[in-house]
């Protein structure tokens, strides 16, 4: 149904209205005595049947994240423990907010045949999987009780267990499936960074986890990335040259 006529349709009907209500008032009565009203109604007409566009929610910026290198990780899970001990009080691996057991076989991509993949069934690489403390949390924006903000001392995105209706929308919104989901309780949760001592780094035998504060996340990350990729220690630092001679 076209704008103009859902709006001559609520016109006529807010008229039949009127005149039920006053049988001593005219259509010509209504439309002189209502004409500002009218106008009103055909020009918000539009807006009025147009679909709402679903809001943009920007939180404010995480002090900090947590790094994960799997060129370090050796599979053994602490960190998943050291998360649920600490926030949830209990041995759950299952909702941990660092994921290394969906990765540990196959990598992220799964078991496929015909080459060679990661996990301790491919090369050996285990993947950590870590929360990326969105500045535009899909979660967040997802969530339609608004239960998801950012938390003091670290705005780290948290859920709010008072305000969870337990709906698993924020587990689906994640792109990087990064939501937990705790049964017992039937709330959502996610990485809090623990206030700014992250457990799951200080778990961590082999420093495979690192908390970095938001200012150099862009150097560490690189970092990880060059020795993620096998790239050797001189071959950075020749990158390095090389770009900055290139911005000089």
């Amino acid at each position: 149904m076209e704008a103009d006529e859902l709006n001559r349709e609520t016109l006529e009907r807010a008229i039949r209205q009127a005149i039920e209500a006053d049988a001593s008032l005219s259509r010509r009565r209504f439309l002189q005595v209502g004409g500002l009203s009218v106008v009103g109604l055909s020009a918000l007409g539009p807006w009025l049947t147009a679909e709402a566009a679903p809001p943009v929610l920007v939180l404010p910026q995480a002090k900090g994240l947590v790094l994960a290198d799997p060129t370090r990780c050796v599979g053994c899970r602490r960190c998943e423990l050291a998360c649920t001990e600490f926030n949830d009080g209990k041995a759950a691996p299952s909702m941990a907010r660092v994921k290394v057991a969906r990765n540990l076989n196959f990598g992220p991509r799964g078991a496929f045949l015909g080459r060679a993949g990661l996990g301790t069934w491919g090369n050996g690489l285990v993947v950590q999987d870590v929360c990326r403390q969105c500045a535009d949390a899909a979660c967040a924006a997802a969530c339609p009780v608004q239960a998801i903000g950012a938390k003091s001392p670290t705005n780290a995105r948290t859920v709010d267990k008072d305000k969870c209706v337990g709906c698993r929308t924020c587990v689906s919104a994640c792109p990087f499936r990064m939501m937990a989901f705790d049964e017992e309780a039937g709330r959502a949760t996610k990485c809090t960074l623990c206030d700014g001592t992250p457990k799951c780094v200080e778990a961590c035998p082999a420093a495979a986890l690192r908390y970095v504060p938001w200012r150099e996340l862009s150097r560490s990350a690189d970092d990880f990335r060059t020795r993620s990729a096998g790239i050797p220690v001189k071959a950075r630092s020749l990158r390095a040259h090389l770009a900055k001679r290139r911005d000089a």
